[in-house]
């Protein structure tokens, strides 16, 4: 067995058995490629099968001088994936990275904006602008559905429901979630899109898609940060903000006000409510309120 033929079988079992997205399936490749790259540059004869934790241990170490933790704990943990699939095709009977210990890294959660904060950002959107009533449609969305980037800009007008108060989102691995969208967010779209995207000169392939760029194209993922870099620096915001911060927000925001964490799991597209409660960074005042109010041996 050489590396080439199984890193492909790998990238194509993470593909259509897995149904991993695209980006997702390229990461764990990236990190056989790299072990490969290394061995080759060692010129070291170890296939698949032969290679032991001692040598992964090498590997790690070195690739460890160039990485953070951050960086370190994703190669390991890719390579966990890898050697379970070797077991589950049954070319080997153990894993060697079983007992490589994972560095710690923290998890260093992003800002949270205020109510206020947010309206105050928002409102620096020029709606004379051509482009000012689309910016404040996209960021008002972003933030009453929680919505990741990536699933803002694969937006379609057929994931639009309104009649039933819901949008259709295409979250990680390809999969739709539905969420509730509220009223004012919804004259806000219908707005942009009766009145502007009408006009917008829609390029083929682009029909569906529900926020355009000048060109009639889908919007990028940049596109989406340069807009909210632009705001934050007219707001003169102090702090550090990205379309992540406005998930993070809504989620928290949602939580503060006596929401449910399954809802809220459901919501943002988690599979596991381990993630969603990392979400959760509460103030002890607002937990103090929560026991004051709940628990029944509080006055």
């Amino acid at each position: 067995m050489n590396w080439s033929a199984i890193s492909n079988d790998y990238k194509h079992y993470l593909n259509i058995e897995r149904g991993f997205s695209k980006n997702t399936v390229e990461n764990y490749s990236r990190d056989v490629k790299k072990l490969i790259a290394f061995l080759e540059d060692k010129e070291l004869s170890i296939s698949p099968i032969e290679i032991d934790k001692e040598m992964l241990l090498t590997f790690v170490y070195e690739t460890s001088k160039k990485n953070k933790a951050k960086s370190q704990a994703r190669l390991i943990s890719g390579l966990r994936n890898f050697f379970d699939y070797l077991i589950f095709e049954k070319y080997r009977s153990d894993n060697p990275t079983e007992h490589i210990e994972t560095p710690k890294t923290g998890r260093k959660l992003p800002d949270t904006l205020s109510l206020e904060e947010i309206d105050l950002l928002i409102s620096q959107i020029n709606l004379s602008h051509p482009q000012g009533e689309r910016n404040k449609a996209l960021l008002e969305t972003l933030y009453s559905c929680g919505l990741r980037v990536s699933e803002l800009v694969s937006l379609q007008l057929s994931d639009l429901f309104f009649d039933e108060g819901f949008i259709r989102v295409l979250g990680k691995g390809d999969k739709h979630r539905f969420v509730p969208i509220g009223y004012d967010t919804q004259k806000l779209l219908q707005h942009y899109i009766q009145f502007i995207r009408c006009h917008d000169p829609i390029q083929e392939g682009h029909q569906d898609v529900l926020f355009l760029n000048r060109r009639g194209r889908k919007l990028t993922r940049v596109m989406i940060f340069s807009i909210l870099k632009k705001l934050a620096n007219e707001a003169h915001f102090g702090k550090k903000i990205s379309p992540h911060t406005f998930r993070h927000s809504f989620a928290t925001h949602l939580l503060e006000r006596g929401a449910d964490l399954r809802a809220i799991q459901q919501m943002l597209g988690h599979e596991s409510i381990t993630t969603t409660e990392i979400y959760m960074h509460l103030d002890t005042s607002h937990l103090k309120t929560v026991v004051e109010k709940f628990h029944p041996r509080s006055k």
